[in-house]
């Protein structure tokens, strides 16, 4: 049987360690391996997000890919017609005129795709109000971002969390 002091030493060890650990997790900021690929997506996320909170339809239209593929946990996958039929609706739909998506910059992450583009990776927030209560909705989501002719466009997108 162990003795109480060494009971007491052996979960104080412990206890350290676990706390340890996580504030090394909290405190691990991402590194991107290119900064200048990076601030660019970030530019572009703003771009894309910026035209979603002004309702900016036309904008959005040449944020992706012809052949864009958005996938839903929530409502399934669509292709660019669907997807841009979903942001005229919200954009049109009266009850949902204060909604608007923030990036939670801190999450951000953005890995090169050598000879295709970039992956993005991260957690937005989507506020409205509904029967006069502030709603928030905290999603994650990947962009996988193709750089073409000279242009940054969402080809994949991944939004999970619904």
């Amino acid at each position: 049987m162990m003795k109480k002091s060494t009971f007491i030493l052996f979960a104080t060890g412990i206890v350290m360690m676990l706390f340890a650990a996580n504030t090394n997790a909290q405190t691990t900021a991402f590194k991107p391996k290119d900064q200048q690929l990076f601030n660019t997506i970030a530019h572009m996320d703003s771009v894309m997000f910026n035209a979603f909170n002004n309702r900016n339809l036309d904008v959005m239209k040449t944020l992706f890919t012809p052949d864009v593929e958005f996938y839903n946990d929530g409502k399934g996958v669509t292709g660019y017609d669907a997807t841009m039929a979903g942001f005229k609706g919200i954009f049109e739909n009266k009850q949902a005129a204060d909604l608007r998506r923030d990036l939670l910059k801190e999450t951000l992450e953005v890995y090169p795709m050598p000879g295709f583009g970039a992956i993005e990776m991260g957690t937005h927030k989507f506020t409205h109000t509904e029967n006069g209560k502030q709603i928030v909705g905290v999603m994650k989501f990947v962009h996988v971002w193709q750089y073409q002719d000279g242009q940054w466009k969402v080809k994949r997108v991944v939004s999970v969390g619904h």
